[in-house]
């Protein structure tokens, strides 16, 4: 061996084993290990792909590394091409060769989310992100490498998935060989039973010695001493022996002790060098992607001779692995084709020539609301904007880093970060459009009632395509009310119902012929460069004169660019909406945002069908401006998409305006981008139940722009929620001790019940709010703030 053993990257001097005091064979036996590499194996660089690794002690590795070449389909010009695919750290990462490791990365697919697809002929399909990978190996047991590669990639990226949701803690670092730990913690437990030995020996020696020196001082006679102070020398001398081992042992304790110390303290340094060098290098990285997603921004939309720009990839190969991404995936399974001959014009009640489409004289048209439009009233004059957001600059990612795959809303944040609302009241921001839900309940036709209700479920992501601010996270207990009977003809209720996780259950009733309630969970998790937002739970929407129960869910929420760059935020996912008394359905597509997509951004789209199944409407648009239906005259079999199935086409009439975004209020950039409802929604109201978030101190502070004054109140009020919900667990501790029923938290406006038609539980609103209201009887409320 030489002088030194190389510990991954750090090296450790070996020890002089004879500079050492005298200790046990166990302990020189383990200060002559040489220690083992922390990170573990290293695969070698072969052309071929490399073989399985080998643990340091001879015994196959479970691993999930792999390195190799593989065919990629590009393109139908190009078809397969050869790449270089590594398999590491559950990443499946491609490059033009192996030299471009160094540099360039053509792509990266996490294993985690990926599903593995076998079929013939060396074939393999990745799919990842709504993108489809088709791979083929060079042989039939190479192809067998890799999926056996891939898969168990897949499992321990799962596994490290589920512990970092587990613990809301980052992963372990990398952990030292299993035969050098458990050497080390076997000679440690060795030295501490010899530690309790001498101790115990000291102990009886020394009350042995003490007894005979007794016995010495109280002896009459100096002629019976010469046997007593023989006895006295004898335990005298085994007490210093005894001692004298105790101290070797307690040194051999502490050399060993120390020794692992400084092993462990240069794994930690080189752990905390790692750390910063990847973060480093994320930085690097998500700069580069920024300057790209600008400079691709900034290419014209068409060639210099006028052409128009296309994906095929045929200037270079570069372009191939770039832009090529089976767009054509996420099209919809359909082609609309717009039937000629079929347009008619109908008066609609503003004296306006509209496009019919066809439909109906059922009056679900763009009409004005007619309830009270000839009662003239005094209506309440709202607020029309806020005070401006200071202009405080604050790193999102200096916070971030240290957060990556936890629950969002487990991670303290200032309330730079944060919009003057609450979830509770961005929950109730959803009824901005609720005239879609008045025309909608007066409908005869069940599918036409179906598409303004699908028009109305795409309206309430219109209000986020600026509003990249985080709402508060509500207090247990916390209410939110809204009441525009005057205006809207509804009254609105939420409580936050559960803290962890974060749930919030909310009520409507329409005095113009509907009531909706939903129970929402928020699960939200960092990733690294962005942020997912996946709302869990059920709306449910029901018509009071036909009976139309409908349900439907949310999709995904992505907050793109936390490390560098304007933040922006996504809509994706697939909604598909039920009415549970005729069976209808409509199922609604919302197309991820790319850069490379020659589709229009935050695209829509839709089908309507009967209960057997039959297609009546095609719905189209963004959600964040307008919403289109055009009725099927005529369906056929199409051509083959890119996935080889067949598409159907059909014929519709011309589109109609089902819904349009209303423009923002003046200065809305400065006014966190608020809608004119959302402006009003933090409007102090007198009469509120004490739990109101419109009570809520650091937010009514933030709204006037001291947000230094309101980080301290949301500190108070995040430690006082955290005492409340230690003292309710101690409480359920002892009550569990004492054999009686834990109830736990209750909501005071709501309770779990199971719905009829989907037989699913949630909390519906139990009555007695506005009630107590006119009574302004609150004895029943929390303290909370």
């Amino acid at each position: 061996m030489g002088d030194a053993c190389e510990l991954s990257d750090v090296f450790i001097p070996k020890l002089a084993v004879s500079s050492l005091p005298e200790i046990s064979n166990g302990t020189l036996a383990l200060l002559q290990f040489t220690p083992q590499p922390l990170i573990g194996w290293q695969m070698s660089e072969t052309v071929k792909s490399s073989p399985s690794p080998t643990s340091s002690v001879g015994q196959p590795a479970v691993c999930d590394s792999y390195k190799g070449w593989l065919y990629k389909w590009t393109n139908y010009l190009k078809g397969y091409q050869r790449r270089w695919f590594v398999l590491s750290n559950g990443l499946l990462s491609y490059y033009r060769t192996q030299a471009e490791m160094a540099h360039t990365c053509r792509g990266t697919i996490p294993m985690a989310t990926a599903h593995i697809e076998v079929g013939d002929a060396c074939h393999l399909v990745l799919t990842s992100g709504g993108r489809n990978y088709h791979l083929k190996a060079s042989s039939d047991a190479e192809s067998q490498r890799w999926v056996s590669a891939m898969q168990q990639a897949k499992t321990n990226a799962t596994n490290m998935m589920h512990q970092s949701d587990d613990s809301g803690d980052e992963g372990p670092g990398p952990q030292p060989d299993r035969a050098l730990t458990q050497g080390a913690l076997k000679t440690l437990a060795s030295k501490l039973d010899d530690l309790s030995t001498c101790n115990e020996l000291i102990g009886k020696h020394g009350a042995a010695l003490q007894r005979s020196l007794s016995e010495l001082e109280d002896l009459r006679s100096p002629s019976d001493g010469t046997d007593k102070l023989k006895t006295v020398n004898e335990r005298a001398t085994l007490f210093r022996i005894t001692s004298n081992a105790m101290i070797n042992v307690c040194r051999d304790f502490l050399d060993i002790a120390e020794l692992h110390s400084r092993r462990w303290q240069r794994a930690l340094q080189y752990e905390r060098e790692q750390r910063h060098h990847l973060e480093e290098t994320i930085e690097q990285l998500a700069k580069q992607h920024n300057s790209l997603e600008r400079a691709w921004r900034e290419v014209p939309s068409t060639h210099p001779d006028g052409g128009e720009r296309t994906q095929e990839g045929d200037a270079s190969d570069e372009n191939e692995d770039t832009e090529f991404f089976d767009a054509m995936e996420d099209s919809p399974a359909f082609i609309t084709v717009t039937a000629s001959g079929h347009t008619q014009h109908r008066r609609s009640g503003s004296n306006q020539s509209i496009v019919s489409g066809g439909l109906p004289g059922n009056d679900w048209s763009h009409d004005d609301n007619d309830s009270g439009s000839n009662n003239v009233q005094l209506r309440r004059v709202r607020r029309s904007r806020i005070p401006d957001k200071p202009n405080y600059s604050l790193n999102l990612w200096s916070i971030m880093k240290n957060c990556i795959g936890k629950e969002l809303s487990k991670i303290p944040m200032p309330v730079n970060f944060n919009e003057p609302l609450s979830m509770l009241q961005r929950l109730t921001e959803d009824l901005e459009y609720s005239d879609l839900l008045d025309r909608a309940a007066r409908c005869e036709s069940s599918l036409e009632q179906m598409c303004l209700v699908a028009a109305f479920s795409v309206s309430s992501y219109s209000t986020t395509v600026h509003r990249t601010a985080k709402p508060f996270n509500p207090l247990l207990g916390e209410t939110y009310e809204l009441d525009r009977l005057d205006d809207f003809g509804y009254r609105s209720i939420c409580e936050q119902v559960s803290h962890h996780p974060p749930a919030a259950a909310h009520h409507v009733t329409s005095l113009r012929g509907w009531t909706l309630w939903q129970e929402i969970t928020i699960d939200s998790k960092f990733r690294g460069k962005y942020i997912s937002i996946m709302p869990l739970g059920c709306i449910h929407l029901q018509f009071h004169s036909s009976g139309n129960h409908y349900v439907w869910g949310k999709v995904t929420s992505t907050v793109h660019n936390i490390i560098v760059g304007k933040l922006w935020i996504d809509q994706s996912g697939d909604i598909e909406i039920v009415n549970h008394r005729t069976k209808d359905t409509c199922h609604l597509k919302f197309v991820p945002y790319s850069y490379f997509s020659r589709d229009i951004p935050r695209k829509v789209t839709g089908v309507v069908t009967d209960s057997e199944g039959t297609a009546h409407y095609i719905l189209s648009g963004t959600w964040d401006d307008k919403m289109e239906s055009a009725k099927i005259v005529e369906s056929s079999r199409g051509c083959s998409g890119s996935e080889g199935k067949q598409k159907t086409v059909y014929q519709t009439l011309q589109p109609k305006v089902l819904w349009k975004k209303y423009p923002l209020p003046d200065n809305a950039e400065n006014m966190h981008f608020f809608s004119s409802l959302a402006l009003t929604l933090n409007e102090p109201e007198e009469g509120v139940a004490p739990t109101d978030s419109r009570l809520r101190p650091d937010q009514r502070l933030m709204e006037a722009g001291l947000w230094d004054e309101a980080n301290a109140h949301k500190q108070r009020l995040e430690e006082r929620q955290r005492l409340e919900r230690k003292k309710r667990e101690a409480q359920a501790t002892q009550a569990f001790e004492e054999g009686q029923d834990i109830e736990g938290f209750q909501p005071l406006w709501f309770q779990r019940r199971t719905d009829d038609s989907t037989g699913e539980s949630s909390y519906v609103y139990r009555g007695g709010y506005w009630e107590a209201k006119d009574r302004q009887d609150w004895s029943q409320c929390p303290e909370i703030f």
